[in-house]
């Protein structure tokens, strides 16, 4: 199979969709490998180093999709990108559709076929290509958090940890997956004072078995929720409906009563956010203030450190890259698990959240 990886448009994207070491595995496998210029100068891999790995180095974006089978990417593709797609093509990349109908109308009229990393589940039902991703989305927003806590950022002024003699910063968690476990490991370690809300009590119970009297667990109800967050610094919302739009969990009214300059950080934004207020947001100018409170929403956070997010995604991608490779969309027959990436197929949606989303807003 011929495989693409083009260089990544988005602003503030500097990820890649195959490191050379992956390269290296699908060409000793006997495929062909195109590689965009450039394409991995974000985590220090030249045109060079795609070489020696056995890929050929396209001039332009044009030639790297012209006769590809198969393109490989991070984030979804770009309106300029739709245009470069055809029936015949696989794409294999982060979509997010249920948050995006312009890419959704763009993706049935390209006739591909399209497989999202976020809605692939393995044999316990998780998410293993969205894991990687959640796990350094997690542990950002509370670095992200801490620093935007400071005065200078627009924050409260707060040290997360505090010192002795004064109070930690109040951290809210919504939503105990992997963003929220991840989160939690990291504001515990911070020493600031950590509240996780989540509807399942088996999660809540292994965050409680993991934690122990360093966190305090609650079962998500609006009540519960609303008075944690009047009495918050930072809250961090961390939850997802696998293919459906994030619900909203914050309502806007609740914010003239939160604290002046608290911190809300969404890592729920490429699903289209689980507070009310909001959008989407970039490294280069990530915050804006609503009821004098501060929102945190970069949309690609884990964009922010490319060398670690490239790498972990790859752990998990490169076996389904794989069997893609080998086999084409026949290979989604062999997993179920595999079969729920299939989002879009020739004009048609194939995921019900995705469809949903569509029925509601077409």
């Amino acid at each position: 199979m011929r495989i693409a990886v083009p260089k990544e448009i988005k602003k503030n994207e500097a990820r890649v969709g195959l490191v050379p070491t992956s390269v290296a595995d699908l060409v000793k496998r006997g495929h062909q490998l195109v590689i965009e210029t450039t394409a991995g100068e974000g985590i220090g891999a030249s045109d060079a180093d795609y070489i020696a790995a056995g890929a050929e180095i396209a001039a332009n974006a044009d030639d790297t999709f012209a006769n590809a089978d198969m393109i490989v990417k991070v984030k979804e593709p770009q309106p300029i990108e739709w245009a470069r797609l055809n029936e015949k093509q696989i794409l294999f990349t982060y979509l997010h559709l249920a948050a995006d109908m312009p890419q959704t109308k763009g993706l049935l009229e390209s006739g591909c076929t399209a497989i999202a990393y976020e809605t692939i589940t393995d044999a316990q039902g998780g998410l293993p290509l969205l894991a990687p991703m959640s796990e350094i989305a997690g542990r950002l927003a509370v670095i992200e958090g801490a620093s935007h806590l400071k005065i200078h950022n627009g924050g409260r002024g707060m040290l997360i940890s505090g010192v002795p003699g004064t109070s930690p910063s109040k951290v809210v968690i919504i939503g105990a997956g992997s963003v929220g476990g991840n989160a939690a490991q990291m504001a515990v370690g911070l020493g600031a004072d950590v509240t996780v809300f989540d509807k399942s009590l088996p999660r809540l119970r292994q965050m409680d078995a993991i934690f122990g009297n360093r966190i305090v667990t609650a079962y998500s109800s609006d009540t519960g929720l609303y008075q944690a967050c009047l009495e918050a610094d930072l809250v961090i919302g961390a939850v997802l409906i696998p293919g459906a739009s994030a619900p909203k969990l914050v309502a806007k009214s609740w914010l003239q009563q939160m604290k002046k300059r608290a911190l809300l950080v969404d890592v729920a934004i490429d699903q289209g956010g689980c507070f009310e207020t909001s959008r989407a947001t970039t490294h280069e100018d990530p915050t804006y203030v609503v009821d004098d409170v501060l929102h945190y929403c970069v949309a690609n956070m884990p964009g922010a450190v490319p060398l670690t997010s490239s790498q972990a995604l790859n752990n998990a991608t490169l076996p389904y890259v794989m069997k893609l490779a080998d086999k084409g969309v026949a290979a989604l027959n062999d997993d179920a698990g595999f079969m729920k990436g299939l989002n879009v197929r020739a004009g048609k949606i194939m995921h019900p959240a995705v469809q949903e989303f569509f029925d509601k807003n077409q």
